[in-house]
């Protein structure tokens, strides 16, 4: 079976995420952003890394995007450009189209372009922290592959009081911090030396193998 290829247009900490979470799985990875600095910072961990305008159909077409099978739009602040680089993706005719919106209306105008999914990072985590701590569930956020999720899991008990940098995340579990939900206040960017709190709630990238078994961990299986 073809394994699936991906491209993430954007680079902030959304993107990149992602975009380092399924080159360490092993899968084909394009990212697009018009930053040169971020180009060089990420090129040595995906497959290609190219300094373009997204919102630009004839460079897209040039990049041979119609041979990925998902596309990630992880432009958030531009969004004329969030829009123009999803409805492109759609023209070319990508099968699956992900995009991250920055608010409703933004939101309305993705689908109504055809994103297959739109997703509210900030607005979307507000409204399922309290069924999460509620059930105790590991909750999908959504997903990249059948074997890949962007997913909220409470925090474990040895994780408490200690800094992001201590607990080592991507080392130890293949897991990518995206955002921190602590007291319904979110930070999409925590620094490393963030300590970490009981009824903080993170937003992470990750095989669900790892999720699964940080989820058996926390009940003692």
């Amino acid at each position: 079976m073809k394994m699936k290829q991906f491209v993430v247009c954007g680079l902030g900490r959304f993107g990149i995420s992602i975009a380092t979470t399924l080159s360490d799985a092993g899968y084909e990875v394009m990212v697009i952003d018009s930053s040169e600095e971020k180009i060089q910072e990420i090129s040595a961990v995906v497959t290609h890394a190219v300094q373009a305008d997204t919102a630009d159909i004839d460079v897209m077409k040039s990049l041979g995007i119609r041979n990925f099978d998902v596309a990630i739009v992880a432009i958030g602040r531009d969004i004329q450009s969030s829009i123009m680089t999803t409805l492109i993706l759609k023209e070319l005719e990508i099968p699956y189209v992900v995009a991250k919106a920055t608010g409703d209306l933004h939101e309305r105008v993705l689908k109504k372009i055809g994103a297959d999914r739109v997703v509210q990072p900030e607005k979307d985590m507000g409204h399922r922290i309290g069924n999460n701590l509620i059930s105790g569930n590991i909750l999908e956020y959504i997903q990249l592959s059948p074997d890949y999720s962007i997913v909220e899991i409470p925090i474990l008990k040895e994780w408490q009081n200690r800094t992001i940098k201590e607990v080592d995340f991507r080392n130890k579990y293949g897991l990518n911090i995206i955002a921190v939900e602590s007291d319904a206040k979110i930070d999409v960017s925590p620094k490393p030396d963030y300590s970490l709190t009981p009824n903080d709630l993170l937003i992470v990238v990750g095989s669900n193998r790892q999720l699964q078994s940080i989820e058996a961990k926390r009940y003692g299986k």
